[in-house]
């Protein structure tokens, strides 16, 4: 089937490669795409944000079957605007994609539901006074987030009070835009993290292995929170009893709650999760695959990944489509601009390996091309990522990749995967 991949990203390059090698797929397009992406697919000249330009873009090619990695697209409707004229789109619709565009619609549906999460309350701008009189009433640390899209950016953990208030006044001023209309403020949670794919129908579901993000730019996890410095998969840290939890008390009854509403979700559901004494307890919901993890989950998924996007995405999961190799571990580490996540400078060509073997791969997030040259052109650049039989042997080679890559001010964090070895010995 021809298939369209929204999306330009290193989460996007991964979905390429496995939707490239998919025996479903025919022919792949990506918009906007990136060099990386475009040794995989053609390139579809097209304005993902003119949702128009996307639908005729679908007829004329005959698209069968519309991919959506970014979250934006999917809070602005292109999945509702695609499936009413006819097209079958995996990635929710706009109603549900308020679980991530919305942080006080996902707290409000878990609390309905009685999912476990961090105990909450939420501020409007109007309510300026209210917020900071309360903030003065409660106990240290908290979490202070934007409602709505951010970027990845719009939280802050505050220890003292001073870092509270100015977050808010921070947030309220317009730091984020939009998304800092509406403030929550949440009880601080401890324990360790984890992140785990949900692919599914509305109703049925496949989970992929879980993974483990690294969201600090210093090793140690010190310094500024970024979009993900690396993964590593699966997080033996959740185990099979922890998963079963996860399952009955997250997954299926965010699923009914979403279907008993007229709204089921289908599609990629991104869970963070919070994991303290074996419980766990969410963080966040994603409407889509995260970022770095897909560059460390999808390479253990074989099988026909578009026929499992394609049977959720009209409500009938077809879970043998794909097969999950549960001996490989696999570990990406990002390269990023030196700088990031505050400012750094762009356009400077990166110099790849000659070769490579069947178990590693370089995705390319933040990228362009000039004169036949690669160049940096974000602050996440690429994703050296490698595939093993042990979390040890992948963080090696993981690492041996990533040192045969150059671009000038280069920045890697030296750590990633070693909280795993730790917790599995």
């Amino acid at each position: 089937m021809k298939i369209l991949l929204i999306g330009s990203g290193g989460r996007e390059h991964a979905l390429a490669l496995s939707l490239s090698k998919s025996k479903s797929c025919g022919q792949l397009f990506a918009a906007p795409g990136n060099p990386g992406i475009f040794e995989l697919a053609v390139k579809a000249d097209i304005d993902i944000n003119n949702h128009h330009s996307v639908v005729e873009f679908c007829r004329k090619e005959s698209i069968e079957l519309v991919v959506i990695g970014p979250e934006q697209p999917l809070a602005d409707g292109l999945s509702d605007v695609l499936t009413g004229t006819g097209f079958t789109v995996f990635g929710p619709s706009k109603y549900c994609s308020q679980l991530e565009s919305s942080k006080d619609f996902s707290k409000r549906i878990m609390q309905t539901n009685n999912i476990p999460t961090a105990s909450y309350k939420s501020f409007t701008a109007s309510e300026f006074e209210s917020v900071h009189n309360y903030i003065d009433s409660i106990a240290l640390p908290i979490v202070l987030k934007a409602d709505g899209l951010a970027a990845g950016k719009g939280v802050v953990i505050a220890a003292d009070y001073d870092t509270a208030h100015n977050a808010v006044d921070s947030m309220f001023g317009g730091e984020f835009g939009q998304a800092g209309s509406r403030v929550l403020i949440e009880e601080f949670m401890t324990g360790q993290e984890a992140s785990v794919f949900v692919i599914t129908d509305g109703l049925d579901y496949l989970v992929f292995p879980p993974s483990q993000d690294h969201k600090r730019i210093g090793d140690g996890d010190t310094g500024k929170n970024t979009g993900g410095m690396g993964a590593y998969a699966p997080a033996e840290l959740v185990t099979n009893e922890i998963m079963n939890k996860v399952e009955s008390r997250i997954i299926q009854p965010l699923l009914k709650a979403m279907s008993d509403s007229g709204n089921p979700y289908r599609g990629c559901l991104y869970v963070g999760l919070m994991i303290e004494n074996d419980n766990p307890k969410v963080v966040e919901f994603n409407v889509r695959f995260g970022d770095p993890e897909t560059q460390a989950v999808l390479p253990l998924i074989k099988g026909d990944l578009a026929k499992l996007f394609y049977t959720a995405a009209i409500g009938y999961i077809e879970k043998d489509a794909v097969s999950i190799d549960s001996n490989l571990h696999s570990v990406c580490v990002v390269l990023a601009s030196g700088g990031y996540p505050d400012s750094f400078e762009k356009g400077y060509e990166i110099h790849f390996p000659e070769n490579l073997s069947e178990n590693e791969i370089i995705f390319q997030a933040g990228t362009t091309e000039k004169d036949g040259n690669t160049l940096n052109s974000g602050g996440r650049v690429l994703g050296a990522t490698a595939i093993a039989d042990s979390l040890e042997n992948a963080i090696d080679s993981a690492y041996k990749l990533a040192a045969q890559i150059s671009f000038q001010n280069m920045y890697y964090r030296k750590d990633i995967g070693k909280k795993g070895i730790v917790k599995t010995n």
